[in-house]
This record gives C-alpha cells, structure tokens and sequence, in this order.
C-alpha cells in the first residue's frame, strides 16, 4: 500500500507528518484528512473570531497531493454589550 503523510496546520502550531501511514488510496487519506479538520477546532478554539485549520496531503515523494481547509468565522450580530 501506497504511504502517505497528512500534515495539519491549526494556525497556530504547524505539525508535518514524518512518519506517515499507509493507505489503500489516496481517497483514503483524503477522507482521514477531512475528519481530522472537526477534531482538531474542537481541540484548539479561536482566540478571536476566526481561525483557519488546514491538513494537507503529501505522497512519499514529497508532493502535496490534496489540502483541504475548514474556516471557523464567528461574527457578532448585536453588541455584546448587551449579549
């Protein structure tokens, strides 16, 4: 089976895979890099109102194959003075 390292980045603390995993396919670590994303802006909630959390991808020779990126936005719709 192919390896491939899925590096993750919480926009704070990036983290690259040295070790990697093994995977029937590249869909299959697409998909444990997609359910990484809700993990890890459960781990670390912003310190603001936005924070960006990405997990890339990468094959054994290095090339980043796939990144995907989930956005938290939060946005105030009354002042918090009164929230």
């Amino acid at each position: 089976m192919p390896r491939f390292y899925i590096d993750t980045d919480d926009g704070v603390f990036p983290v690259r895979d040295d070790v990697g995993h093994e995977f029937a396919s590249v869909e299959a670590a697409r998909n444990m890099a997609q359910r990484a994303l809700p993990d890890m802006a459960r781990q670390k909630l912003p310190d603001g109102e936005r924070r960006t959390f990405t997990a890339s991808i990468r094959d054994e020779n290095g090339t980043v194959l796939y990144v995907a990126t989930l956005s938290l936005v939060g946005e105030w719709m009354v002042p918090r003075s009164t929230a």
